[in-house]
């Protein structure tokens, strides 16, 4: 359908593969904005990629939610759960029984469905190897849904079963976008429920690996930006500075 442009000047261009942070959710939000903000300014940084787990059990809002349901500050209050504001937008979240990835990519094509589909494309493909295929979704998108694995959109994508298996969402800045995915893997039934109402969605199939997929997934955005000179990059004390300092902008009522 649409096919990656590869720059004549592709040796040029660079791309940083971060590690994991045992950081906040409040941080963690902070410091992929952090990124793209940075990526923005040295332009010769043309994708960045990191993963990374949850201290407990987190629910991320998207940017645009504006009602939070009393029982979440009650899970809250009891400690079951924290909350977070995304700087993407989509629905609701629940942390904790899978991966997050945050990719940021300068100079996407313009038409958000375009780059969602060419911003997935290495998951597919790493997914498809694992021996789960994987699909976009059909539905259209339901605003008065807190649930982000409610509805499998154009921006999602699901297993041959209809089951969604990895939930994405864009924050766009000058041109170059952000883009969050949560990898569903094993999702809490208990807390799903108290959470959503819903049963949760089925865990990912076993032969999934739990331990090292980030390192499989790095592999295959690797191979599949080929033309990008990949680096390991680390965070410099002067960058988790300014994440602690601006992690209080995402934070929602937690303190």
């Amino acid at each position: 359908m649409f096919k990656l442009k590869v720059s004549s000047e592709s040796n040029n261009q660079r791309g940083k593969l971060f590690p994991m942070m045992n950081i906040s959710g409040e941080q963690q939000m902070a410091a992929d904005v952090m990124l793209l903000e940075k990526a923005i300014s040295d332009t010769d940084v043309s994708i960045a990629l990191r993963f990374y787990n949850w201290q407990g059990f987190w629910i991320s809002i998207g940017k645009n939610q504006n009602y939070l349901p009393i029982e979440w500050r009650e899970l809250v209050r009891k400690k079951k759960v924290q909350i977070v504001r995304r700087p993407t937008g989509g629905s609701s979240v629940l942390h904790g029984g899978g991966l997050t990835y945050a990719l940021i990519w300068l100079s996407p094509p313009r038409k958000r469905h375009e780059a969602y589909y060419l911003a997935s494309q290495w998951l597919i493909k790493a997914f498809n190897d694992l021996g789960l295929p994987l699909n976009f979704g059909k539905q259209l998108i339901n605003p008065s849904e807190r649930n982000c694995f409610a509805t499998s959109t154009a921006a999602d994508l699901i297993d041959p079963q209809g089951n969604k298996r990895i939930g994405s969402a864009q924050l766009w800045k000058r041109g170059h976008v952000l883009q969050h995915g949560e990898i569903l893997l094993d999702p809490p039934p208990e807390l799903w429920m108290e959470v959503f109402k819903t049963k949760a969605p089925k865990p990912a199939p076993s032969y999934i690996p739990r331990k090292g997929l980030d390192k499989i997934l790095h592999a295959a955005c690797c191979s599949h930006w080929s033309n990008i000179d990949w680096e390991l990059a680390e965070l410099t004390k002067e960058e988790l500075t300014q994440i602690s300092k601006n992690a209080e902008t995402y934070s929602l009522i937690n303190n």
